[in-house]
């Protein structure tokens, strides 16, 4: 379609086609949607879930040509695949340094290939609701142990003890020596000890599984940093290439322009 605008002594003309712009927006929209076969698995995959293999450290192209052999310069792998390589990688580190892995170290490889929080997956397993018996054994164990406890029964036994000798009544209940107040404590001791002892035994297995996380975390942490250098490391040495090409490209016009010069 063709518009043109007549003005004083003027006339301009404007060609529009409707047709050209839902194309380039059409095209836009169809490479974002491309598609590309991955050279581990050979699955079509969407161009957004797929990575270079060219741009990756050499430790994973090494793994990558391993099992698919010679790759070619285009190559491409899938995010599942590059995660499944990951894991393999870190675990074959983790050999090489400890020789047999932990269920604690496979877990942490697992998180670590599924990009999963590590700290939110053990502050999930410490959420684990308590039971009565639980909070019980807790609340004995914390009064057992505290100066309030050892007030009380103080004053327990002296009260028991005036009444009976002082004579308040024309006919103690508990006479010395005692033997009512005897049998009290000790059912009170035969029932305050075991439930100190589970508390005990509940308080030593979430010790250990808070060393277990905080192993754990140390070891994601460990993992992740090494994994940082080496990405650190990847990227300066590409940028070293790129401005030792720079650096010669700049030479060879200096050389260029110096030989025009002579002639």
């Amino acid at each position: 379609m063709k518009l043109c605008i007549k003005g004083p002594g003027r006339q301009f003309c404007r060609a529009r086609s409707f047709l050209s712009e839902p194309c380039v927006s059409n095209i836009s929209t169809a490479s974002s949607h491309q598609s590309h076969q991955c050279c581990l698995c050979h699955k079509t995959v969407p161009a957004r879930h797929l990575h270079a293999v060219n741009s990756m450290r050499s430790s994973l192209i090494e793994l990558i040509e391993a099992q698919c052999g010679p790759l070619a310069a285009d190559a491409r792998i899938c995010d599942d695949d590059l995660s499944a390589l990951r894991r393999q990688r870190v675990e074959k580190l983790l050999q090489e340094e400890r020789g047999e892995l932990s269920d604690l170290d496979r877990r942490v490889i697992a998180d670590l290939g599924r990009d999963v929080s590590t700290v939110q997956t053990a502050a999930a397993e410490n959420e684990r609701p308590l039971r009565f018996g639980d909070r019980a054994s807790d609340a004995v164990a914390s009064f057992g142990g505290s100066w309030r406890f050892i007030i009380i029964f103080s004053i327990i036994l002296v009260t028991w003890m005036a009444i009976n000798s002082i004579g308040l009544f024309l006919r103690p209940f508990d006479p010395y020596p005692y033997i009512l107040l005897n049998l009290l404590l000790s059912c009170v001791a035969a029932m305050q000890a075991p439930i100190i002892m589970m508390s005990q035994k509940r308080q030593e297995e979430k010790d250990r599984q808070r060393a277990e996380n905080d192993y754990m975390i140390n070891l994601r942490a460990e993992l992740e940093i090494r994994q940082l250098h080496e990405k650190i490391d990847h990227q300066m040495a590409h940028q070293w290439a790129r401005l030792a090409e720079l650096q010669q490209i700049q030479i060879d016009l200096l050389e260029g322009r110096i030989y025009k010069k002579d002639i």
